[in-house]
């Protein structure tokens, strides 16, 4: 499969904190973008996207050069993800399809969307991680 870019819509937002541990250099754009067919809900210190009438909204983010397979490897251990339907993933990793905002243009990316066996709290409203309503004082990620 070709190297696809991933939406990433949580804590590897930019200015969120696993954006810097897990991103910084390891990547060469990111653009703003949305998810459609997907609604956003709150998790323990993460968001889980799922399959529904909503849309999300995130970030478009392609590998530095020669860096896909780590990179991949990266967010796939960060995110849960063991495999193809695993029984222990936290997300399923998935082809789908996002809109880059700065010309509505339609691309294939890579989403890491609840696994089955996830348990998503309550649904975050606009499908925007980085405006959910946060406790006074408290950091913009755990």
């Amino acid at each position: 499969m070709s190297e696809l870019p991933f939406f990433v819509y949580g804590t590897l937002r930019p200015g969120e904190r696993n954006h810097e541990l897990f991103l910084r250099g390891r990547t060469s754009a990111g653009e703003p973008a949305r998810l459609a067919g997907v609604l956003l809900h709150d998790g323990p210190g993460h968001p889980y996207a799922v399959r529904g009438a909503g849309q999300v909204a995130g970030e478009l983010i392609s590998a530095a050069p020669g860096g896909y397979g780590a990179l991949l490897c990266v967010l796939d251990r960060l995110e849960g993800y063991a495999g193809p339907g695993h029984p222990r993933n936290l997300y399923e990793r998935e082809v789908c399809e996002a809109v880059r905002l700065r010309d509505g243009a339609r691309v294939r990316a890579w989403v890491y969307l609840a696994a089955p066996g996830a348990a998503p709290g309550a649904p975050i409203p606009g499908g925007d991680w980085l405006s959910r309503p946060r406790l006074p004082g408290a950091p913009r990620t755990p």
